[in-house]
């Protein structure tokens, strides 16, 4: 094995915050911080944060993950992904005095803990942050996820024998036909507000001028979502279009990867796009401009 684990115990706001520093037996000046989904522990559904803790380890990346506020081991009052910025500040210093080596940090998230890596940087302009891998992003608005279901579920639906057996069997309620309707005047609207979560997630992406790694399940909701909020909204797509910003979708992946394949897939992604872009300075990154897609 080639880096060691050690349990940490750090401040944040009088409180004390527990977390697992996976080192490399040669460190870099890169680290890594895992920002978890919530509510989640700094171990992750299946062990997920572990296994990516351990593997970037392995690949010469010092890593933390923690447990936020009311969470797992730490102490204090639990919170939701828009009130974790301090507790991601505190978690970067924390790498920084375990790894001394450590000169600048990608977060790293999964769903809104993609969301929280933004929000943070949008609250503190973070200078320590180099890069973002976001993995999922949460931007649930009620509109965003009608057109997520009428394109996803409801349409695949209509198209299927069976649903339409049962429907005019009785086996099926006519409530659904009815929410269909209801999830397609959502999905119709135009203009509707979006919650100021997604608009500083937006402020964030668009002032962050250092490399973004987007990674895209396809067998996932949340992935879906995304996707159908950001094609209906011009400054997002335009964002996603940046030069910094390698996107990949995930080919039969879940949200949190739970098949061994997939796991191991993203993985390679992360250490190549880790090697090969994040060390590099502003306009020599070594992949083509714009979305890159892992079919693989």
């Amino acid at each position: 094995m080639n880096y060691s684990e050690s349990a940490v115990v750090f401040d944040c706001a009088g409180e004390s915050l527990v977390g697992v520093v996976a080192a490399p037996a040669s460190a870099g000046t890169t680290g890594v911080v895992i920002v978890v989904g919530g509510p989640q522990t700094r171990v992750g559904s299946h062990r997920h944060f572990v296994h990516v803790a351990r593997s970037l380890a392995s690949a010469g990346f010092a890593t933390l993950r923690f447990d936020y506020r009311g969470m797992g081991d730490s102490s204090g009052a639990q919170r939701n992904f828009e009130q974790v910025d301090e507790d991601i500040g505190a978690a970067i210093a924390a790498l920084q005095r375990h790894a001394p080596d450590t000169r600048q940090i990608v977060l790293w998230g999964l769903c809104d803990g993609a969301s929280a890596a933004l929000l943070y940087l949008q609250a503190t302009a973070d200078p320590r942050v180099h890069g973002l891998c976001l993995l999922n992003p949460w931007v649930r608005s009620e509109a965003s996820l009608a057109r997520t279901h009428v394109k996803h579920y409801y349409l695949q639906r209509l198209a299927q024998r069976e649903f339409w057996l049962k429907l005019f069997s009785g086996k099926v309620a006519f409530g659904a036909a009815s929410g269909l309707a209801r999830n397609i005047g959502l999905a119709r609207k135009a203009g509707t507000k979006v919650s100021s979560f997604q608009q500083r997630m937006a402020a964030a992406l668009g002032s962050f001028s250092g490399p973004v790694l987007l990674l895209l399940s396809e067998n996932d909701y949340t992935a879906k979502e995304f996707v159908e909020f950001t094609r209906n909204d011009a400054e997002w797509t335009r964002l996603l279009a940046r030069l910094r910003m390698q996107r990949h979708e995930l080919p039969g992946a879940d949200h949190t990867l739970s098949e061994a394949s997939a796991k191991a897939r993203t993985q390679r992604i992360i250490e190549a796009w880790l090697r090969d872009v994040v060390a590099l300075p502003a306009g020599q990154e070594t992949f083509e401009a714009g979305h890159e897609h892992d079919r693989r």
